[in-house]
């Protein structure tokens, strides 16, 4: 039961890198990463992560496990998958990644846990691994959804894909197209009865479509449009922090085009990320911006990455109680603390805040 993204949290499911392989070389994937961490994932397609870098990724997973548990919060965890593992539909194939992130294929609205249909053909078999917790909560009384499962053939696919470049003012261009819908739940925040979504890389806008009509007439889908060149999962663009509190990107979001809805909230102008340094930061799957992709406990605490002392003194500026922890060890297995967790109980109700 969560409504939005800033309620009490009670019990959260946090990712796990069990297992963790390099996912399998395609265009959704490649186009996705920042430049210089490419040739990395196009050389090592398919080859599970190095040890070590398992081993500090870990560490921070852990520290941020005891952080939560601390916090009184019940952390649920996926099961063990080998991802390495080969696998073939009709028309393709490909090996698995992790369950590092499973913000990425499930949404929580209310007492519904929506699977989302991914267009990473590597991630096809995740929901593998959170199959014995959903039947679990399915049994305590939560709903489960799926949304409609995808064929991801080629047809999905632009493989002319070429990152367009805005400045020059170049159209905007997506590595899937119409064919089916597609999403990736990580491109939606909720805010009761509101939500808002950027159409994606990884989320078309049939699959926004899908998800409206399935929630029906009692909510709405508002759509931020994003100016990232690579737009991939709306958390590291514009991220509700509190009622009548938002925290945006002002590298992807252009503030003068937020919807009108958003008129009397304070709009959190996010400070540019501060530099940081590292192998695990250059091999990075993420961009600098994942510094927004914090968690929230509660409307005051919130969970962000001890990298970021310029975003942290900005939280305590506009009233919130940051709690600093590493993390940029995540960033090579797909995102920060918001991408590594699916919060699937807050205590609250459902509220309209606009």
């Amino acid at each position: 039961m969560a409504w939005n993204e800033w309620d009490p949290l009670e019990e959260v499911i946090v990712g796990s890198l069990d297992g963790a392989t390099i996912p399998t070389h395609h265009l959704t994937v490649i186009f996705n990463l920042p430049r210089a961490a490419q040739p990395f994932y196009r050389l090592a397609s398919g080859w599970k992560y190095p040890k070590f870098m398992k081993k500090l990724a870990q560490a921070e997973l852990d520290n941020f496990i005891t952080i939560l548990a601390g916090e009184g919060v019940k952390v649920r965890r996926p099961d063990a998958v080998d991802f390495s593992k080969k696998f073939k539909a009709p028309r393709w194939s490909s090996r698995g990644f992790c369950v590092a992130c499973p913000r990425d294929p499930y949404l929580v609205i209310g007492d519904e846990i929506i699977e989302s249909p991914m267009c990473w053909r590597s991630r096809y078999f995740e929901g593998d691994a959170y199959r014995s917790l959903f039947k679990e909560y399915f049994r305590a009384g939560a709903r489960w959804t799926s949304a409609p499962r995808p064929q991801l053939t080629d047809d999905l696919y632009n493989y002319d894909y070429r990152v367009p470049n805005l400045k020059a003012g170049e159209p905007m261009q997506f590595t899937v197209n119409e064919f089916e819908p597609v999403f990736d739940a990580a491109d939606f925040v909720r805010c009761g009865r509101d939500l808002f979504v950027t159409r994606s890389n990884v989320t078309n806008l049939m699959g926004i479509e899908w998800l409206r009509r399935h929630l029906g007439p009692g909510f709405r889908i508002h759509e931020i449009e994003s100016r990232c060149p690579q737009p991939m999962h709306i958390d590291s663009s514009f991220m509700p922090l509190a009622p009548g509190k938002v925290l945006v990107n002002p590298d992807y979001v252009d503030v003068e085009k937020l919807p009108a809805v958003l008129k009397k909230w304070d709009v959190l102008i996010a400070p540019r990320p501060d530099p940081v340094e590292g192998f695990m930061s250059k091999i990075s799957m993420c961009s600098p911006w994942t510094s927004i992709n914090v968690l929230a406990i509660t409307e005051k605490k919130i969970v962000v990455d001890q990298s970021q002392p310029t975003l942290i003194k900005a939280l305590k500026d506009w009233g919130f109680d940051p709690i600093p922890a590493p993390f940029l060890s995540y960033g090579p297995f797909g995102g920060s603390f918001h991408c590594a967790t699916l919060d699937v109980r807050r205590r609250g109700v459902l509220k309209s805040y606009f």
